[in-house]
């Protein structure tokens, strides 16, 4: 179980009576959204692919939408019981609901409500469900969260199921720990409106325990949504002859800092309002260390408090610095703190296994960064100070500086999606190579994604092929199988089949479009998903057509340096994200080197808009093989498709096509 959070974020200022960031906006993003792109689409996920359980105290979901489902306030959405052997009643304390549109000081929404319970059954027994439908506004990408009670005999194996547009995936979930919070399942495909089908949730009350054991069941969130507490500023802040009203920061909650996650999501006051509601820049740095140790609080390893009984292993503050060196790189730094309680934390162990780790990751990042990226990268050492981040929490944990943000040639590295899938894969390695010695057991990495996909029509069906990947870092790196994941038409991906070897031959319904992607496997974990690829049959076809799928661009945008100016031209080329982009803020519109921030904030080098600060930027998908088919199939043909590396390496030839399609 592994704590880790993203930096800043946007917050409420007292003095001012607005919402804002906390750091400056430079080079076309702003920290508070940078160091997400590391955290958010690579490294939690690397994480929780190696087997990890991870807990952010900031909303990890970008989708703006946000659609509750619970038992205590009805909406379009639906929330339905069903009875088997055992019957759902009301538990003895408090639950969630959702009564307000937006929540002020001290109002806790997982305090407002009630949660329903049921002893459980075994397999072959009349199981009773509950099963949360909601009304999905449009079609997309939902993350899904459940809540639940904690109780004295919870069951350690409560059997939830999402079914979305790509089947039905299950999750066996601990109910005896993180009780009275919202717990993240996944994310998933949904289709627009109710859909019972393809579009819920189901919790049985069976369990390998039988009636010893109880689940217990609350509300139901799909998406991530606008942030909902409104701020004040403080009596001693206003001005008399002014009048205030409570305000919400009208943006995505993704972008919030994490004082105002906590409270959504359940979190005791005593965790996040720690000025009194007087400085919501310090509770939120603040927050996040009180936040971890509430987590852990009654676990194994922090039994003589109260919390969500989580046995946290670690903790992992990711940021990024400030300052400016000419002509150079300012480079990584790892922070740790061990002069605290007799250099011990609360359950005897010794906090120099902090430095432990900050020495783990902070060596595989400048390795690997200076393996594939900049061999000049700096290692500005390790630092035991007390930083509020790395003193408070009660586990292992590390306060990175990634980078300067400041630095013009920090970032030219940092606004690269490759090197943050870089960065982001050292610091997975890291903890892994920590959480082994921790354990005294050998670790394996995961293996990097599979290259040279093709998927080619056959007599049988569809044959797939793919290489591995070699990491040229990594020795224990390599694939021992791999797992394809099949999408139909325009729907979801399904939970994907075991396969052993490079490739395979697949079924396939005839005039439907079929997509594919490919992970590669091995005891450390699974990959990143390749590109995806598609294919279709068509009744009586014209003739077959080849896709070649030839953009597998990502890229930093152009830059460029003179004696007087420097910066990133988006009007020439803005690079391509992986996927998407969630830290640009906007183009660069201060370009002068001899203007510094401390002159003029708006016009410093490197200073940017910020007309995109709550937008995501789509980038490179990885997914066009079947909006070309589509048009394809449209004109009477059949079409296949492959990756530009396959046809390099000779594994699909361009010559059995008479038509090709260059993507």
């Amino acid at each position: 179980h592994i704590a880790m959070w993203q930096s800043h974020g946007y917050m409420f200022d007292n003095g001012s009576a607005e919402w804002g960031w906390q750091r400056a906006r430079l080079w076309q993003t702003v920290e508070d959204l940078y160091t997400q792109s590391y955290v958010m689409p690579y490294l939690v996920p690397m994480l929780e692919n190696a087997g990890a359980n991870v807990m952010l105290p900031r909303e990890r979901d970008v989708q703006k939408t946000e659609v509750i489902v619970d038992n205590d306030v009805r909406t379009e959405s639906i929330y339905d019981e069903y009875t088997g052997d055992r019957t759902w009643y009301t538990g003895a304390k408090r639950g969630f609901a959702a009564r307000r549109e937006v929540y002020t000081e001290g109002q806790n929404p997982f305090t407002e409500g009630s949660y329903r319970a049921s002893e459980c059954v075994k397999a072959g027994a009349d199981e009773s469900r509950i099963v949360w439908t909601p009304a999905i506004p449009a079609e997309g990408e939902y993350a899904v969260y459940v809540s639940y009670k904690s109780e004295r005999n919870s069951a350690d194996d409560a059997l939830y199921t999402v079914h979305h547009l790509g089947g039905a995936t299950e999750f066996s979930v601990n109910q005896q720990m993180g009780g009275g919070t919202w717990i993240y399942l996944g994310t998933f495909r949904f289709a627009e409106g109710v859909n019972e089908a393809s579009g819920c949730v189901t919790l049985s009350n069976r369990s390998s325990h039988g009636h010893r054991r109880v689940v217990t069941a609350d509300a139901v969130k799909f998406g991530g949504g606008m942030g909902n507490i409104a701020r004040i500023p403080v009596e001693s802040k206003r001005n008399p002859e002014l009048e205030y009203e409570h305000a919400t920061s009208g943006a995505p909650r993704f972008v919030e800092g994490a004082r105002y996650w906590l409270q959504w999501a359940g979190f005791p006051e005593k965790v996040y309002n720690l000025r009194e509601n007087a400085d919501d820049y310090r509770d939120d740095y603040m927050s996040r260390a009180h936040w971890v140790n509430y987590v852990m609080g009654g676990s194994e390893r922090a039994k003589d408090s109260t919390g969500l009984a989580v046995p946290l292993d670690m903790a992992f503050a990711f940021h990024s610095d400030a300052g400016i060196k000419e002509d150079s790189i300012v480079g990584t730094l790892g922070i740790f703190y061990t002069r605290e309680n007799g250099g011990k934390y609360d359950g005897g162990a010794s906090r120099y296994l902090a430095r432990d780790l900050t020495d783990m990751v902070l060596t595989d990042i400048c390795r690997d960064v200076r393996a594939l990226h900049a061999p000049e990268w700096n290692r500005r050492g390790l630092w035991n100070r007390s930083y509020y981040e790395a003193r408070v929490p009660s586990v292992p944990t590390m306060l990175l500086e990634l980078l300067s943000h400041q630095n013009f040639n920090d970032m030219r590295y940092g606004l690269d999606p490759r090197f943050r899938f870089t960065v982001s894969r050292a610091i997975y390695k890291g903890i892994l190579r920590y959480l082994s010695f921790q354990y005294d057991r050998p670790y394996v990495v995961q293996p990097l994604p599979v290259e040279a996909f093709a998927a080619q029509l056959t007599d049988e069906g569809v044959r797939l092929t793919w290489q591995p990947q070699i990491d040229s870092l990594e020795p224990t790196a390599k694939p021992d199988r791999y797992i394809v994941y099949t999408r139909v038409a325009g729907g979801g991906f399904d939970n994907g089949r075991v396969v052993e070897g490079e490739a395979c031959v697949l079924p396939l319904p005839a005039d439907t479009i079929m997509s594919y992607r490919v992970t590669a496997v091995n005891e450390g974990g699974e990959s990143f998903p390749s590109e995806t690829l598609s294919v279709c049959r068509v009744s009586e076809a014209k003739g077959t057509v080849l896709v070649v799928n030839g953009f597998d661009r990502v890229s930093a945008p152009i830059s460029y340096r003179d004696e007087g100016t420097a910066g990133f031209l988006n009007h020439i080329d803005g690079g391509v994200a992986d996927r998407r982009d969630i830290s640009f803020i906007g183009a660069q519109r201060g370009f002068f080197r001899s203007t510094t921030y401390d002159n003029n904030y708006d016009e410093c080098l490197g200073s940017c808009y910020s007309d995109y600060a709550f937008e995501v930027l789509a980038g490179n998908t990885f997914d066009y093989a079947a909006i070309h088919g589509a048009s394809i199939v449209k004109a009477g043909y059949s079409f296949c498709s492959a990756s530009a590396a396959s046809v390099e390496r000779g594994a699909v030839m361009l010559a059995d096509y008479p038509t090709v399609d260059l993507i």
